[in-house]
């Protein structure tokens, strides 16, 4: 009897930008998007912790191709710092380990400001996914180890005092790849005297999405079930309309906005999916880019490198 094969699902491509509640991991969110859209292929463009909400950007099919993209893109955090405790994660998982009864005043914090803004060096918490002889940090610091984890450049467009209470600061920051807000929290506590750790996080952008892509996990699963939360069990077989669940995609294309575009005809798209380089026409057309995104019929075809006007595929994308 011939073995089955394993279903693979649905060669469905482009970004679900999901506004992802707290208590949900992102490994758990990806899951949960593919299996809602019976995707082939998912991936998400940079953690979320589960205690964090907001913009987690998964990538479905084609899409899981441009997600360093989208990882290199700016972010922005909305976030709540409590003054007076820090805490072995920098946020409310963990328990204290230094306490002070000081509490700041708002022109105290916004003295501060300026030396968390531009480019900064900063050490990333003692919990976090950074890798130390081969082993994460968050591990050896679950099995009680104080690891030395050198500080990193990174890159602070701006950070901003929303409002600010008798115990605790909300900001909004807008930073490049690799910034831990936790380690923020903790630094900027360190520096007023009286210690501080994330309250509450939520990542409002992330480069080139904004908040108006947003799609909840119910509004997901509303579109995919009309209205109920499951399929029901005599509907289990029933061929499925995904067109409504589909139309909540974000393009492919929008994650190579930051790439010059040139716009190539039907036969230089074929070529070019062949793996071809092609010349490239046309008065606006660069004549060097290291990278760009060529398009047909406004259809994403590859990304490539621009010589001496010549598009050199690199990375094709099933049309």
């Amino acid at each position: 009897m011939a073995r089955r094969g394993k279903k693979k699902g649905r060669p469905v491509s482009g970004w679900v930008v999901l506004d992802k509640p707290v208590g949900m991991g992102s490994t758990e969110a990806v899951s949960k998007i593919k299996w809602l859209f019976q995707a082939e292929k998912a991936g998400h463009a940079g953690t979320l912790d589960p205690l964090a909400s907001g913009m987690l950007p998964i990538a479905l099919g084609e899409a899981t191709k441009t997600v360093p993209y989208v990882q290199d893109g700016a972010k922005v955090y909305r976030f709540t710092v409590a003054w007076g405790e820090e805490r072995s994660t920098d946020d409310l998982e963990g328990p204290v380990t230094n306490s002070s009864d000081r509490r700041p005043d708002e022109a105290d914090v916004r003295a501060l400001l300026a030396k968390y803004t531009g480019v900064i060096m900063q050490t990333p918490p003692q919990f976090s996914a950074i890798k130390i002889a081969g082993e994460r940090a968050y591990d050896l610091a679950r099995e009680g180890e104080t690891v030395d984890i050198p500080a990193r450049e990174i890159e602070i467009g701006r950070l901003d005092i929303i409002e600010h209470g008798a115990d605790k600061t909300v900001f909004e920051v807008e930073c490049g790849k690799g910034t831990y807000v936790r380690a923020l929290a903790r630094d900027m506590g360190r520096d007023l005297g009286c210690f501080g750790h994330i309250a509450e996080l939520r990542r409002v952008e992330v480069e080139p999405f904004t908040s108006d892509d947003f799609v909840t996990v119910a509004e997901l699963e509303a579109a995919r079930f009309g209205g109920k939360t499951e399929a029901a069990p005599d509907e289990a077989e029933a061929p499925v309309d995904f067109s409504a669940i589909d139309a909540l995609l974000v393009d492919t294309a929008v994650a190579l906005d930051c790439l010059p575009q040139v716009a190539v005809s039907d036969d230089a798209a074929t070529k070019i999916r062949l793996g071809n380089p092609v010349i490239i026409r046309g008065r606006d057309a660069p004549v060097e880019a290291e990278e760009a995104c060529a398009t047909a019929r406004g259809r994403l075809v590859a990304i490539g490198a621009i010589e001496q006007g010549m598009f050199k595929p690199k990375r094709v994308f099933v049309g």
